[in-house]
């Protein structure tokens, strides 16, 4: 049977998605996770795919990955129990034998927490508004050989908990696009750039590239393959680990406060 789950991870500790010999990834510890299971000796004859790559730090809670193995039941009911604490899965599918999460993939959505409220949102969200549509991206991406045209879908800014994001919906993305996209609406909120810089740097050529955003901002929301997910409740090991995260957090905070006054 051909399985295909949604995956969410915490990306800090992990050295981007895809596979690397020499370092963690989320690919490398979900590929050892199935073949402690036996859920598949080889990752190739099982067509072991993922829907996408994120970089090291990015997050996610929308990742798709799907493979073939002889014991589903086995893979849906103790999966999140040999993966690590800091990646799990939340629903998972039955899909066709030529499923791809990739190729499959309708559209993916990212959002893009920024770390301190800009001075004019406002300017931001009109300056947003002109990514709409077919445009090139050679700008705001890592092209090496790959098409610079993109199709945003949607795209917005909004606030949760007292932070700004920055959200947006495309068919695809290039290598550090949504990065790149936040930076530059970043300027235009700070009062760096008028809103048709991004007209500006969607036409023209620059002299310098944009440099993306830092990575712990970013989290991939959603990757829409048109599938009804079957939820699956999270190990208690990756609650515990996410209220240890959020802890750490809110102590470094305090510490960092202390510091900055002598308080202690």
């Amino acid at each position: 049977m051909r399985l295909a789950f949604r995956v969410s991870y915490l990306g800090s500790r992990f050295f981007g998605s895809q596979m690397q010999a020499a370092y963690r990834t989320v690919e490398g510890e979900f590929i050892a996770a199935c073949q402690r299971l036996g859920l598949f000796s080889d990752w190739r004859e099982s067509g072991f795919l993922f829907a996408g790559r994120t970089d090291r730090g990015v997050h996610a809670c929308g990742q798709v990955v799907a493979f073939t193995t002889d014991v589903p039941d086995r893979a849906i009911q103790t999966l999140n129990l040999q993966l690590p604490p800091d990646c799990w899965c939340t629903g998972y599918a039955e899909v066709a034998p030529e499923f791809h999460p990739r190729y499959d993939t309708k559209s993916r959505t990212y959002r893009y927490y920024f770390s301190k409220t800009p001075a004019d949102v406002a300017a931001m969200e009109r300056a947003a508004h002109y990514f709409i549509g077919h445009h090139n991206f050679t700008n705001f991406a890592r092209i090496r050989d790959k098409n610079p045209w993109r199709n945003i879908l949607k795209i917005g800014i909004g606030e949760n908990e007292g932070y700004n994001y920055l959200e947006v919906k495309a068919e695809s993305f290039l290598w550090h696009q949504v990065r790149c996209m936040a930076m530059a609406l970043l300027q235009v909120g700070e009062g760096e750039a008028d809103e048709t810089f991004i007209v500006s740097l969607l036409e023209g050529e620059v002299k310098r590239p944009l440099q993306p955003a830092p990575a712990e901002g970013l989290v991939l929301r959603d990757t829409d393959c048109g599938i009804v997910w079957i939820p699956i409740p999270m190990d208690k090991r990756s609650s515990t680990h996410m209220d240890h995260s959020v802890r750490h957090h809110a102590l470094m905070a305090k510490v960092c406060r202390a510091l900055r006054s002598s308080d202690f």
